[in-house]
């Protein structure tokens, strides 16, 4: 039976519960909110003419990221007792956690029950268009900006603009920023991201340098661009400027983004100095974002012993920070170790479903067939997790690898969603591994269907006619290119010394050390022949050089076309630049090719040097004459 609270306890009222509520949405107090929820529901005072309290609710729901119950609550409000807060909060619910589709569903909803548009709605477009990199919504509803008079209004300005920069619509953001009356550093600092993204690290700092006021975003970002850039020393001058000469304290977001663009570049000697930084700010209980950070920065840099250490010493752990060393360990070839670990996981947190991504790569790098089976199988009977295209694609791969193509293919027909790229690109990498020319066949297919402009899917293709003694289905394939207009993806490899990166591609000569460096090259290869080495040619069967036919290329030059290989090139700097027994680390955007990782085994015995290899999917470490992936790769 309901009662009158009121008649009791006069005080209660809906006057004074509305601002609670809210204060319990601005502190995120969503426990709080539900059982006053529950006390208005059994009060009845949700039936009170005009109290708004169903209102005042939906936007606790929805500023809390409780997205059914503000969507449950908004229905249940008739038609005329909602005005366009409630729209907009519901709206911007969707926006904030990251579901664009519904945000311009509901969008439109709102323009079909006459709803009068406010700047809310228009900058929460924006964001979803952005979010989706749909330039053509945002064109639209940058029509209905200028219809309705918007453009004097800041934020849906800043927001238009992001939605341009996002989509690589350099010029248009521009255009805006320059129309603009009215601009804050917000307005400053988009176009920065903007052009630091799509432009240069130069013509970022241009922009930079005119901002009449920057906050810690915007020292953030020209720092990340810096780093990301390969520009080490410039992104330190400009960190120690930040920090010492304005005073700006890094906060966590700005340390995870700094770790980031280390993770990504490679530049481990800025990764420390952020390390050292965070561990003075915030002392042995660091932030566990920075934490999980720090573990993922150290394991791309090639420090994977470093980031166990860092995680070890990490006083909480979540299911973010286990995945992320999880898939570190994963990297490097540390299947049996991730195995190891997982045991230790699931009895500190649950395990989701990029756990079992690192797991299942883990296993397929390390030719774990048993167990990757055994925890794919697991994923939906034991961990009640249904598995997505990635888990597919590991299994893919653990297959493909271990040169059970049968059942590979098996698994992809077999599979309840259509496979993507990588699914299948990894059994024709597989194939090409095992020479399965037929089914190679079909799969590429099915592939140049999905993507006919990707060069990786006809190359590998060719190489594999080749080999198998077929010329003229190899030229007809690199003809299609051609004709197509479809260049070969450059093979380049970095390596950081003395704060810059120095990169190479093929045959390059367009370091300022050149010179030296070819003399070092002839050094090496006259030292690698003497300890056993053969050129495999097999690797430079398609050369992708314009004007010269693969059979027009013989031995001697294939042989010399491989001894210029990126990653041959930037270790040759490396020995010539740092002191005899320094570890090298070099990072190749493309996979590592048979004849250098070969080569590089030789060298690293020779020179006596560690040399650790990134590639695109995992690292190599070569030690005295071996790899540590077992030539399982």
């Amino acid at each position: 039976m309901k009662w009158s609270i009121l008649q009791a306890f006069p005080a209660f009222s809906p006057r004074y519960l509305r601002p609670f509520i809210r204060f319990c949405a601005h502190q995120s107090a969503l426990s709080i909110g539900k059982k006053l929820h529950a006390l208005i529901l059994t009060t009845g005072l949700s039936t009170t003419q005009n109290s708004f309290l169903l209102n005042t609710l939906l936007h606790l729901y929805a500023f809390c990221g409780d997205i059914p119950s503000a969507q449950k609550l908004f229905d249940g409000i008739p038609h005329l007792s909602k005005d366009i807060a409630d729209w907009t909060a519901l709206m911007s619910a969707f926006s904030r956690q990251n579901k664009p589709h519904d945000a311009l569903r509901f969008f439109a909803k709102m323009l079909e029950n006459g709803i009068e548009i406010d700047d809310v709605a228009m900058v929460c477009l924006f964001s979803a268009c952005a979010w989706l990199r749909d330039v053509g919504m945002g064109s639209q509803g940058h029509g209905c900006v200028v219809k309705m008079g918007f453009e004097g209004r800041v934020k849906v300005c800043n927001a238009l603009m992001n939605m341009y920069g996002k989509c690589g619509m350099v010029g248009e953001m521009r255009r805006v920023f320059g129309e603009m009356k009215e601009k804050n550093v917000v307005s400053w600092t988009v176009v920065l991201d903007g052009v630091l993204k799509w432009e240069d690290v130069r013509s970022g700092r241009l922009v930079f340098d005119e901002m009449p006021e920057r906050n810690e975003v915007a020292w953030t970002i020209m720092i990340v661009g810096y780093v990301g850039s390969g520009f080490s020393k410039e992104g330190f001058l400009l960190l120690s400027e930040m920090v010492f000469r304005w005073r700006f304290k890094l906060n966590y977001i700005t340390l995870c983004s700094l770790l980031s663009a280390c993770a990504q570049s490679g530049d481990v000697v800025m990764g420390r100095w952020v390390h050292v930084y965070g561990l003075k700010m915030m002392g042995m209980e660091m932030d566990i974002m920075v934490g999980t950070a720090m573990v993922d920065m150290y394991a791309k840099c090639g420090r994977v012993d470093t980031a166990v250490k860092v995680f070890e010493c990490m006083p909480r752990r979540n299911v973010a920070a286990w995945n992320a060393m999880l898939s570190g360990l994963a990297m490097h070839g540390r299947g049996r170790v991730v195995v190891d670990m997982f045991q230790r996981m699931i009895e500190e947190v649950s395990p989701d479903d990029l756990t079992f991504i690192a797991i299942l790569s883990a296993c397929s790098h390390s030719g774990l067939i048993d167990q990757g089976s055994y925890y794919f199988d697991s994923l939906e009977s034991v961990y009640g997790i249904t598995p997505k295209i990635d888990h597919y694609a590991c299994m893919v791969d653990l297959l493909g690898r271990a040169g059970r193509l049968g059942e590979a293919e098996t698994l992809i027909n077999q599979m309840p969603i259509p496979p993507n790229e990588v699914v299948l690109g990894s059994l024709l990498g597989s194939c090409n591994s095992y020479g399965k020319l037929q089914l190679a066949e079909r799969v590429l297919q099915k592939l140049i269907e999905m993507n006919p402009y990707n060069t990786e899917y006809h190359i590998l293709f060719s190489n594999m006619y080749a080999l198998a003694g077929k010329r003229d289905k190899a030229n007809a394939l690199r003809k299609v290119l051609k004709t197509k207009g479809i260049r070969k993806i450059p093979g380049m490899s970095s390596i950081h010394v003395d704060g810059h990166v120095h990169q190479f591609s093929a045959r390059d000569k367009s370091h300022p050390k050149t010179p030296e460096i070819y003399l070092m090259l002839d050094d090496m290869i006259q030292r690698l022949r003497s300890a056993g080495y053969v050129p495999n040619p097999a690797s430079q069967v398609f050369s992708g050089s314009d004007g010269i036919e693969d059979n027009a290329i013989d031995l001697e030059e294939k042989e010399q076309a491989l001894f210029s290989h990126s990653e041959k090139l930037a270790v040759c700097f490396g020995l010539l630049s740092t002191k005899p027994g320094t570890p090298l680390y070099v990072f190749k955007n493309l996979r590592i090719c048979q004849d250098c990782h070969a080569a590089l085994k030789i060298v690293s015995k020779i020179y006596n040097r560690e040399i650790v290899v990134r590639d695109r999917n995992r690292f190599h470490c070569f030690k005295q004459g071996s790899c540590s992936c077992c030539d399982f790769w």
